[in-house]
C-alpha cells in the first residue's frame, strides 16, 4: 500500500493574486498549483523566472506541486509553419521546469478559448454567487454578436426562440458584459477579439475534429523525448464545457476522447487531469465510470460540482451538492490513491463567491472562502471514506 491521503493543493495566480499564500496555508493546503501567467504564450519559461516563483512559494512554507498551465500556443494546435518554433520553446520550458524540480504539468488543447461561461455572478438562494453557462445566451452571442455564418442551424428551436427574445430585450451594458465574459480566455491573460475569434473559427473548421486530434498526438510525440528524459508528466485538462461551442471542435470531452488520447501516445508521461466539473457539465458523462476507465493515467485532479437543467444549462454548485456523485468519485479516487507510492494531488476547483469575498475583486471561480469551504468538505469526505 502506498500513500494515505491525497495531496491537498490550491491554485495560486502569483504575487498579484488577491488570495495570499498565507491565506492558502490557513485553508489547510500544503501544495501550490501555479504558473508564470506574466510570460507570453509560446515564450520560454526561464530557469530564473521559475526559481523566482518557486522561492516565493517555498518561503511561505508551501511546495509548488503542479504547474498549471504551460499554455500550448495556437500555432501548435493548428500546426502552422510556426509550430516547430513554439515546440522548441515548449521543450525548453519543460527542461527548465525539470531543472527546478517541477515534474507535473497541466495543459489543455481547447481551441482559442479556455473554459467558457456566460455569467460570472449567478446569485444563489443563499446570496453567494456562482459561475454559469446558459445555452440561449451563448446562442444570442453566436448569432447576434459574433454573427457566425450558419450558427442558427446548430441550435434547437427552443434555444433559438430564447435567443431571439434576448435580442429584443438586452441592454447595451448587458451585451457588453456577455461579450466580455465569453471572450475572457485564460484568467490573468489578454482577452481575444470578435475578429480574431471568427478568424480562428474559420481555421478550426478546416482542421476539424479528426485534424485537431491528430495535432494533439503530434504535440505529445514532439515533446516525448524531453518528457521521458526529464521524468515529466503531462496532464491534459478536459474541455470545459465538454461539447463543441461556437463552431470549435472539442477533443477531450468524454470517455472515448480520453481513451483515444492516452492510447494514441501510450506512454506514462501522457496523463490526464481529471476535472469532475468540466466533465460533469455533460449529461453524457458517467463520472465515476469515466474515472475508472482512465485512472491509471490520472496524475492530477480537480474536484468541483455542477447542477444541470433540462436544456443543458449549468451552474457550479457546492462541491458536495450537484449532479456529480462526489461520494462515488472520491471513493474511487481514494482506492486508486492507496495503490500509489506518491499521493495524487487534487485541488478544490472553483468555489462560490461568498461572505467577505462578495466585496472583493477576484479571479472568477477563485475567491478564497468558497474554495476554503470546498476543501474542508472534500477533506472530510476523503477521511470519512478512509475511516479516519
Amino acid at each position: 500500500m502506498g500513500a494515505n491521503k491525497l495531496e491537498q493543493t490550491w491554485r495560486w495566480y502569483g504575487p498579484d493574486d488577491t488570495v495570499s499564500l498565507q491565506d492558502v496555508k490557513q485553508a489547510g493546503a500544503t501544495g501550490i498549483v501555479s504558473a508564470l501567467h506574466h510570460v507570453a504564450h509560446g515564450a520560454v519559461w526561464t530557469v530564473e523566472e521559475i526559481l523566482k516563483r518557486k522561492k516565493q512559494i517555498e518561503d511561505a512554507g508551501l511546495v509548488w506541486s503542479v504547474v498549471e498551465s504551460v499554455p500550448v500556443h495556437e500555432a501548435i494546435k493548428t500546426r502552422t509553419q510556426d509550430a516547430e518554433k513554439y515546440l522548441d520553446n515548449y521543450r525548453q520550458s519543460l527542461k527548465n521546469l525539470s531543472t527546478c524540480g517541477l515534474k507535473t504539468v497541466c495543459y489543455n488543447f481547447m481551441p482559442v478559448l479556455d473554459w467558457t461561461r456566460t455569467k460570472l455572478d449567478l446569485e444563489m438562494a443563499d446570496g453567494s454567487k456562482a459561475l454559469y453557462f446558459n445555452w440561449s445566451d451563448l446562442a444570442y452571442f453566436d448569432i447576434y454578436i459574433l454573427k457566425r455564418e450558419n450558427a442558427a442551424t446548430e441550435y434547437p428551436e427552443a434555444i433559438l426562440e430564447l435567443a431571439a427574445e434576448r435580442n429584443a430585450t438586452i441592454s447595451a451594458e448587458e451585451k457588453a458584459t456577455l461579450t466580455e465574459v465569453i471572450l475572457m480566455g485564460v484568467p490573468g491573460e489578454d482577452s481575444i477579439t470578435l475578429a480574431s475569434l471568427q478568424e480562428s473559427i474559420d481555421t478550426y473548421q478546416k482542421i476539424g475534429f479528426d485534424g485537431l486530434r491528430q495535432n494533439l498526438l503530434f504535440f505529445l510525440n514532439a515533446i516525448g523525448n524531453v518528457c521521458r528524459e526529464e521524468g515529466i508528466i503531462m496532464t491534459i485538462h478536459p474541455d470545459d464545457p465538454p461539447y463543441p461551442i461556437l463552431g470549435l471542435p472539442r477533443i477531450a470531452s468524454n470517455k472515448e476522447d480520453l481513451e483515444f488520447i492516452i492510447n494514441g501516445v501510450n506512454e506514462q508521461y501522457n496523463g490526464i487531469c481529471f476535472c469532475t466539473g468540466s466533465l460533469g457539465a455533460g449529461a453524457h458523462n458517467d463520472i465515476p465510470a469515466l474515472f475508472d476507465a482512465v485512472k491509471h493515467r490520472v496524475h492530477f485532479i480537480h474536484l468541483r460540482n455542477v447542477k444541470r437543467d433540462a436544456q443543458g444549462n449549468f451552474y457550479e454548485a457546492d462541491h458536495l451538492d450537484g449532479d456529480v456523485n462526489m461520494y462515488a468519485v472520491m471513493k474511487a479516487i481514494v482506492a486508486e490513491n492507496s495503490k500509489r507510492s506518491t499521493p495524487i494531488p487534487f485541488r478544490p476547483d472553483h468555489g462560490h463567491q461568498m461572505l467577505d469575498d462578495l466585496n472583493k475583486v477576484t479571479h472568477p471561480g477563485y475567491s478564497a472562502i468558497g474554495r476554503l469551504r470546498g476543501l474542508a468538505e472534500l477533506r472530510g469526505l476523503e477521511l470519512g471514506i478512509m475511516g479516519q
